[in-house]
């Protein structure tokens, strides 16, 4: 009898415990400082310096670490008073140059978090700073972040006396490329990374750039007059969702699979006598956009495969990054993103030579040229053993329609890790998103709580089936959709409401 009502005890502990762990996806520890914050300044690490320690007295209070890493690694490094036991740090965009942290949010969550300079302080779009400097160089093409991971767990263990019991890795677009390479070279540093849109060979995307800057910019005296304009990109847009919005059964202006619109370019009007007009294109604006979705390519093969069709006149599409006059861009003196990246990365990364010009550049020599800077820039590596070895899990995610960085490279970045690994979707996967530009933005869906899906995977071992990623407005969700693991898609059942995510299903 005691034996039978032991047992009935135990069993109700279990299913209690089962149904608490069911309601509740994680159960975080609280945990305390065992020192001051103001201590910190105390601090004693090898190659590095803890220069300001502010202790916030917010809603939810935190302690504030400034500090130097050799020469100059700046890092910010955010400590919970509240400690939940778990590290992310954020990632940076463009060429950095200043304290970036794109998960500084979490810290009320109860996450310690840092975020980094990667060695340099300068404009996120110059690099003036890397001018045969190889320090600079090798810190912002890999060794800053893992320095900077690394110090943010021996001060966390210092704050706290405990490690990080999990530790974790968000960024896109540069963030993106960070997270990748964090994977690759230091499979170490974090349990769960998510690289959203990112970069992942430098020297190619600076070419493909290049080029695009070439077709739209042909005479480098007269940058404020591209060769397409915004009236051209309406005229663009609205041809391609003619010919291919409803391929995937629902007039949304969205191309769920923007690679599989066969775009053709007898449709959109030419100019009589190939003389410049508002409402036509001419031969040179027909091979400008060629060019773009084309990609660059040598005598050697493909450099870099160029952009879909879909999303060219969206806001922060086209007009901003490659054909137009983006009002950013321009304060610093350059027409587009692509421009300023593309001629900044050849000058200072590549060439190591300010003077040097890329209207003249024809990509015939590209491998030997860009040798030197691939090895310290790029994240192409495609074993990802290392990572797999230490249990480590990874979602990538890209934006179908990025204008940015092509959402191809991803797709072939992913399927050459596949050759090295045929199981790899159980520990890396890769999922695009429809409609959506660079880290966001477009006509489609592109937000989801992407860290607590890495946690979910990481520490329930619940791999992400299918995402739901949501568009909003107002703060309000205006519609929500599925994305599924690459190569599945979502498709729409014909009758549903197209702005639930219940009203399509999964097609491989």
């Amino acid at each position: 009898m005691k034996f039978f009502k032991f047992f009935i005890f135990v069993h109700t502990i279990v299913i209690c415990t089962i149904f608490c762990a069911m309601a509740q996806s994680f159960s975080d520890p609280v945990m305390k400082p065992c020192i001051e914050c103001e201590e910190l300044l105390n601090l004693q690490l090898p190659d590095v310096s803890v220069s300001e320690v502010t202790k916030m007295e917010e809603e939810k209070p935190y302690c504030k670490v400034l500090g130097i890493i050799g020469k100059e690694i700046k890092f910010e490094l955010l400590l919970p008073m509240k400690w939940n036991g778990r590290f992310v740090m954020g990632g940076g965009g463009g060429f950095v140059g200043t304290i970036q942290n794109g998960a500084r949010s979490k810290v009320n969550e109860g996450f310690a978090t840092v975020g980094t300079n990667t060695g340099h302080e300068e404009s996120g779009y110059k690099a003036e700073w890397a001018l045969n400097n190889m320090e600079r160089q090798v810190n912002f093409g890999f060794m800053a972040v893992h320095r900077t991971a690394v110090t943010a767990k021996r001060i966390i263990n210092h704050f706290y006396s405990f490690w990080p019991e999990y530790s974790y890795f968000i960024g896109c677009s540069r963030g993106g490329g960070q997270a990748l390479i964090e994977a690759q070279r230091y499979p170490g540093d974090f349990d769960g990374i998510v690289a959203g849109a990112p970069i992942i060979d430098w020297p190619a995307s600076g070419a493909e750039f290049v080029q695009n800057s070439q077709a739209v910019y042909p005479n480098p005296s007269q940058l404020n007059e591209p060769v397409l304009t915004k009236k051209h990109l309406e005229m663009l847009q609205s041809a391609v969702l003619e010919q291919c919005d409803e391929m995937d059964g629902l007039k949304d202006s969205i191309l769920n699979r923007p690679d599989l619109c066969p775009f053709d370019f007898s449709t959109l009007p030419r100019c009589p006598g190939d003389s410049v007009g508002a409402d036509c294109f001419t031969a040179a604006q027909i091979k400008a956009i060629k060019t773009i979705y084309e990609g660059v390519s040598n005598p050697d093969g493909s450099i870099y495969p160029g952009f879909p069709p879909g999303g060219e006149n969206e806001k922060g599409g086209w007009l901003e990054w490659i054909v137009g006059i983006n009002k950013n861009s321009a304060k610093l003196g350059f027409p587009s993103y692509q421009f300023a990246f593309g001629t900044e990365i050849y000058k200072y990364l590549i060439f190591n030579n300010p003077t040097w010009d890329y209207s003249t550049y024809d990509f015939s020599n590209y491998t030997n040229d860009t040798r030197y800077a691939s090895a310290y820039l790029n994240a192409t590596a495609s074993d990802y053993s290392g990572f797999k070895k230490r249990n480590g899990k990874m979602i990538i995610y890209h934006g179908w329609n990025d204008p940015a960085l092509s959402v191809y490279t991803a797709i072939q970045h992913y399927t050459e890790a596949q050759k090295s690994d045929n199981n790899i979707q159980e520990y890396i996967r890769l999922f695009l998103l429809p409609g959506v530009l660079h880290c966001g933005g477009g006509t489609g869906p592109g937000k989801a709580d992407w860290i607590h899906l890495i946690r979910d995977w990481v520490e329930n071992n619940h791999a992400p089936e299918w995402v739901v990623v949501t568009k909003q407005k107002n703060g309000e969700t205006i519609m929500a959709r599925p994305v599924f693991p690459y190569p599945g898609t979502a498709e729409y059942d014909g009758s549903g409401n197209p702005n639930k995510e219940s009203s399509f299903f999964r097609k491989n």
